[in-house]
């Protein structure tokens, strides 16, 4: 079966830097429904469409194709009371931000003595990616899936959250 709207798709998935430098590997495979429904890269889901079962697909991603360019306004400076007494550089907290105030996950990348340092780009914002894969199965969505906009074995959600 080809590689078409409206089917939910399996990878092997290795992504990796520009010099090559491995950043996460699929432990299993990972599913998204395609076919414009946000679950991966849309430089990926183009290079996908009709592709069958074995094939072996890479994209090079620049930054703005993958998860964006680095924003310095979402690193900002809080006050240390603001947060629980275990606290650690590489906590994660949702709040809302950004230009269009959207609900982000800051990282706190720093504590120094009553500041707090939170970033809410994304781990990868900012760098070039290579995502390589294979397409370990095709095959036709559920209804149900077509209307939620997801793959039931999707269990993680869309590969792009899982690529985190």
């Amino acid at each position: 079966m080809q590689i078409a709207k409206d089917t939910v798709v399996s990878l092997d998935v290795r992504l990796a830097d520009a010099q090559g430098v491995l950043i996460q590997e699929s432990a299993e495979s990972v599913q998204y429904l395609h076919g414009g429904y946000d679950g991966i890269f849309p430089l990926v889901e183009e290079a996908l469409q009709g592709r069958e079962q074995g094939a072996k697909v890479e994209v090079h991603l620049e930054p703005e194709d993958a998860f964006g360019e680095y924003d310095a306004e979402l690193v900002s400076l809080a006050e240390r009371a603001q947060f629980p007494p275990e606290l650690e550089v590489g906590m994660q907290f949702e709040q809302q931000g950004g230009p269009d105030d959207e609900l982000l996950i800051y990282t706190v990348t720093d504590i120094a003595g009553d500041k707090v340092v939170l970033d809410g780009n994304h781990p990868l914002a900012g760098l070039a990616l290579t995502f390589d894969c294979m397409v370990v199965g095709v095959r036709p969505a559920s209804e149900g899936e077509i209307e939620r906009g997801y793959a039931d074995d999707d269990s993680a959600g869309p590969l792009i959250s899982v690529l985190q």
